[in-house]
């Protein structure tokens, strides 16, 4: 078995930080390009099948990335990780067809805040029951405090845009959003899992770049035919745009996919995702700043509930005296 090595808290931090700002990008480019063809899962194929593309020249250009190539048949073979992790890639596509189907809905902000709050209770849960390289650890209360803040202060970030949909008037205004919102907590949910499946399977490979390659061929097949599927029945949508940057997506999802999976062996799957939801959110809130979508709101409270999440992130990730408000006493 090969291994990758281990990064310090001070410099893994930063970098699913970084990973994470390019979810809501990639989150914005799914949804206009799903907008634009009128078909969520073309766009999650299109999306898909460019991040294949770029990690298929990867693996054969690097020689980092050829080295991983040739280990992934041999680890799956003997067994070095349960055959289901190579499935991983289908809980990626899950979640791009959630940014494609449900962000021109919801917007950028009730996407993450929908991801976020599943993303965190699985990171404690997967954590817990030691799925990733980094093995079991311990559920702490300060960990737990953390989480909990995170979610609240998610949640605050985007009540602005919760009270813009809401302030139609009607019923339909807020519960015409709880279906939407589902899928993109689902996604969230499952993508600790994924993390901790993709971490573990490079430290068998020796690179993320094989495990992201894997990642991008399951969720390809998984798209490609439930796309089919839906040609058969339902016929193609609109042709696709000619605009360059609506194909971007795909590679930016190849940059905190493989991240994740270096990240999660380092840092455990809660302190990977709960970085990654701190870029989220950093992105998300320069993108409203930037590139205001329509009826995007960006209020004190957005501002404010980003900085409280920030802190609550912190208090979660810091390596506080072994004991410190445990959970479970001995």
């Amino acid at each position: 078995m090969t291994s990758t090595s281990r990064l310090p808290l001070l410099a893994g931090l930063p970098l699913a930080v970084g990973a994470g700002l390019a979810i809501p990008v990639q989150g914005r480019i799914n949804g206009a390009l799903g907008a634009r063809l009128n078909d969520g899962i073309a766009a999650s194929v299109v999306s898909f099948s460019t991040g294949l593309v770029v990690m298929v020249l990867i693996s054969l250009l690097l020689p980092r990335g050829r080295a991983g190539l040739a280990r992934i048949l041999p680890a799956v073979r003997s067994r070095a990780f349960p055959r289901v992790y190579v499935l991983a890639g289908g809980i990626g596509a899950l979640f791009v067809f959630a940014q494609s189907f449900t962000v021109g809905i919801l917007g950028v902000a009730l996407f993450t805040v929908a991801t976020v709050t599943g993303q965190t209770l699985s990171g404690l849960l997967v954590d817990r029951l030691g799925i990733g390289p980094a093995g079991r650890k311990q559920v702490t209360a300060i960990r737990v405090i953390g989480c909990v803040l995170t979610i609240a202060a998610v949640a605050w970030a985007v009540s602005p845009r919760f009270t813009g949909t809401a302030g139609g008037g009607s019923d339909g205004g807020a519960a015409a959003l709880l279906v939407p919102l589902l899928l993109p907590v689902a996604a969230g949910f499952l993508m600790s899992f994924q993390q901790a499946m993709n971490g573990t399977a490079t430290v068998h490979y020796g690179t993320p770049i094989a495990a992201t390659l894997v990642n991008f061929v399951a969720g390809s097949v998984v798209l490609w035919t439930a796309y089919a599927i839906k040609m058969a029945t339902a016929g193609p949508g609109n042709p696709l745009p000619g605009e360059w940057w609506y194909y971007v997506g795909g590679p930016m999802g190849c940059v905190f996919i493989g991240l994740g999976a270096l990240l999660v062996r380092s840092l455990g799957v809660l302190v990977t995702g709960l970085g990654m939801i701190a870029g989220q959110l950093l992105g998300s809130l320069a993108l409203d700043v930037i590139l205001p979508a329509s009826g995007t709101i960006v209020a004190p409270a957005t501002v404010l509930g980003t900085v409280l999440t920030l802190a609550a992130i912190i208090l979660a990730t810091l390596p506080w005296p072994r004991g410190a408000l445990r959970s479970g006493h001995r």
